[in-house]
């Protein structure tokens, strides 16, 4: 059996789609069908290289998505063939299985835990999270990360509640989540800051009660004015750029919180006053929403069923695995909220 796959070869070059040989389970590992993939900034930094030097070229992509279980293999109990899931990241319960390796023309290509940018896959048993057979498979491979991630912020860091202030700097997948969430519990003001004005007029839809675009604004001074002088009490910087960063934490109230979820490329570096962090400021950064993702999971499916939380308004493109690095470059251009790959 094989899978058409989006590879990366060599970084700061485009994807490469190639056939690859699917290799026999081993203990902990599950075929999936993949329907929808998402496409996040994290796989565009992977691509561009800025964590760093990358030991396992050439290999697979994708960390968000869902699917349809066609096999399990040995030991794997969490779920059964036939079962819809999502597939995330993020670690839940399950045998923690690893990678495996993929054939291709060329030779071996390397994949992780998980990978989702190819319409059959390999995926340990660990970063699957099974879901009802009536939740759309579209809008439930945003529960990979997006949602866990942006929604998680909101949820289990900031834990806004009604009347609360929040401001989220860059309005990609994770920030427009965040905005999603925080809609959701009643935040005010809700404040979108971006470069793109087409990306703060979906901040809107989804919840946004203010927008600033750093562009054309003072930020800093735009968010005293909706705050009364007070700073916001929750902050998220998901834009993942030292100017953004240091905005977002003088943005913050003296006794809020701000945190840093958007990634650098590795070994820049922020500058910040710690004489706040004495008067009460609190700066954190955020691994995947602080998510415990079998459990989150299980709570955004009702809220999705019943249209509380409207998923759909998320995704902004929607492509074919053919038009992958096209969708990149415009990622790269900032002109994505939340990006799918659709395989169905």
């Amino acid at each position: 059996m094989k899978t058409q796959a989006a590879v990366l070869c060599a970084l700061n070059q485009p994807l490469e789609i190639m056939d690859l040989e699917i290799p026999k389970l081993a203990k902990g590992q599950v075929l999936v069908e993949i329907a929808y993939s998402g496409i996040c900034r994290t796989q565009l930094n992977e691509i561009k290289g800025y964590k760093g030097h990358d030991p396992y070229l050439p290999h697979t992509l994708g960390h968000e998505g869902s699917g349809i279980v066609l096999e399990i293999g040995p030991d794997v109990s969490k779920v059964n063939v036939g079962d819809h899931v999502v597939l995330t990241w993020i670690k839940g319960s399950g045998i923690d299985a690893g990678g495996c390796k993929y054939i291709s023309q060329n030779g071996v290509v390397n994949s992780g835990a998980i990978s989702t940018f190819m319409n059959y896959s390999i995926i340990s048993e660990n970063r699957l999270v099974p879901i009802p057979n009536n939740l759309p498979l579209r809008e439930a491979a945003l529960l990979g990360c997006a949602i866990p991630t942006g929604a998680g912020i909101v949820f289990n860091q900031l834990k806004l509640s009604k009347g609360s202030s929040c401001a989220v700097f860059g309005t990609g997948g994770i920030g427009l989540s965040a905005i999603l969430a925080a809609r959701f519990l009643g935040a005010n003001p809700i404040i979108a800051i971006d470069i793109s004005d087409t990306k703060l007029e979906q901040a809107v839809v989804l919840g946004a009660t203010h927008i600033i675009n750093a562009k054309l604004s003072n930020v800093t001074e735009k968010i005293q004015e909706y705050t009364r002088g007070k700073g916001v009490e929750g902050v998220i910087e998901s834009a993942g750029h030292n100017e953004a960063m240091e905005m977002a934490y003088q943005s913050t109230a003296l006794r809020g919180t701000c945190i840093l979820a958007g990634n650098l490329p590795k070994g820049q570096k922020i500058q910040i006053d710690p004489f706040d962090l004495i008067l009460g400021k609190t700066v954190k950064g955020s691994w995947g929403g602080e998510s415990r993702i079998d459990e989150d999971i299980a709570q955004y499916v009702p809220m999705l069923i019943d249209s509380k939380l409207k998923l759909d308004k998320l995704i902004t493109h929607e492509i074919h695995l053919n038009d992958i690095n096209n969708l990149l470059e415009d990622l790269q251009d900032a002109k994505v909220g939340r990006g799918i790959i659709a395989f169905c």
